[in-house]
């Protein structure tokens, strides 16, 4: 069975303070690639998705919604909306298609790599709450995709947390918007191809 839509959640932190953050860098490419792609994906509007105000952007084949919750307590929200659009949109699991948008420090700014959804979570907290949460479906279409942000010098707990959530500099948002949207927009064509295939 194809899969006729492709629900693509971005990770994030809520609130003005944490939005230009590296740890809400799955939100800002998920902006930018919509923007890339206006002609067919409408603008991010408030709506109410998995039980919360929810910015979102429902076009013809995509469902991109971004994280309205704190990383650490993703997972119940996500469940709510990964089942709303299935019962919304009177599909099966493997007619939808899911994608997790996420920071990843162990890659250079702006480089994006399509993950397996069962691979290792790295310590990334917005991970470990959606597995906890939701169990992929096996008949479903799964994949993360990681987003690189660098990596501070100090790799110790306090360090991390204190890199992950500082503002973006102007020039590597660019970055990231640049590269990450146009990276984020191949991921999706070579997952659609891949899910075609299968």
């Amino acid at each position: 069975m194809s899969v006729r839509r492709i629900l693509v959640v971005g990770l994030g932190n809520p609130g003005e303070a944490y939005r230009n953050t590296y740890h809400s860098a799955g939100n800002i490419v998920l902006t930018a690639l919509r923007n890339q792609i206006a002609d067919t994906q409408p603008s991010f509007s408030m709506a109410r998705h998995g039980k919360k105000s929810t910015a979102a952007s429902i076009g013809p084949k995509y469902s991109f919604l971004q994280s309205p919750c704190v990383m650490n307590v993703t997972g119940p929200w996500f469940a709510k909306a990964y089942r709303e659009q299935l019962i919304d949109n009177g599909l099966s699991p493997a007619e939808l298609g899911v994608v997790l948008v996420h920071d990843d420090l162990e890659e250079e700014l702006g480089v994006v790599k399509i993950r397996d959804w069962a691979r290792s979570h790295r310590g990334h907290n917005g991970i470990k709450s959606v597995n906890a949460s939701l169990k992929a479906d096996p008949e479903g279409k799964w994949a993360r995709v990681s987003i690189g942000i660098g990596r501070p010098v100090e790799r110790e707990r306090a360090s991390v947390s204190d890199y992950v959530l500082s503002k973006i500099p102007r020039h590597a948002r660019g970055i990231l918007e640049e590269k990450g949207g146009a990276g984020l927009l191949s991921a999706l064509m070579d997952l659609e191809k891949k899910w075609e295939a299968s």
